[in-house]
């Protein structure tokens, strides 16, 4: 069902899978404690369960319940926060194993208004790239409805510009990808 982000927020969810913007590429995600919605998008990508999902956070205070390594990070954090920076850290026992099935897992918080408000409302989000694994990441909303029979609601949106974010690993002091933001 497509909606508007005001419909979404009024909306009750617990295990819906949804599509929405972010500041880089289209989202598929669900909130962070649903299993069953980890699981659908899986199958909607035919992605391997096993790989790592990241989360998109809102606020600090997130960051911080689900980590154990932020304060190492917290200029980082800071600098380039709200972004397209995605910061891989050790991760609390409140990130399931679902979503990292090792001890790290990446956090994001996106310059995106709607992403943040969603955040906001619901809390830290399972969020990867709208896409079919292997495939280019969706930027362009008219491409999102193709998927209005797999997914529970997508957030009405407009284009993208589909720069990825960059991947920082804050454990082994690396960057994993180049994206948009230029460590230095």
């Amino acid at each position: 069902m497509e909606i508007t982000l005001e419909e979404f927020l009024k909306l009750n969810i617990k295990d819906e899978v949804f599509i929405i913007e972010t500041d880089t590429v289209f989202g598929l995600g669900t909130l962070v404690n649903s299993e069953s919605g980890a699981k659908k998008i899986c199958e909607i990508k035919g992605r391997d369960s096993s790989k790592h999902f990241s989360l998109l956070v809102s606020n600090l205070n997130q960051v911080e319940e689900l980590t154990r390594n932020f304060e190492s990070t917290i200029d980082l954090c800071n600098k380039y926060w709200p972004g397209a920076l995605t910061i891989i850290f050790k991760k609390s026992d409140k990130v399931p194993y679902y979503v990292s099935s090792d001890d790290t897992v990446g956090l994001r918080m996106p310059d995106n208004d709607k992403t943040l408000r969603a955040l906001e409302k619901f809390g830290p989000m399972i969020m990867t790239s709208l896409n079919k694994s292997g495939e280019p990441a969706i930027t362009k909303y008219s491409d999102c409805l193709k998927y209005i029979d797999k997914v529970d609601y997508i957030i009405k949106g407009k284009d993208l510009n589909g720069v990825p974010s960059t991947v920082y690993d804050a454990v082994n002091d690396k960057v994993l990808r180049e994206g948009s933001v230029k460590l230095l």
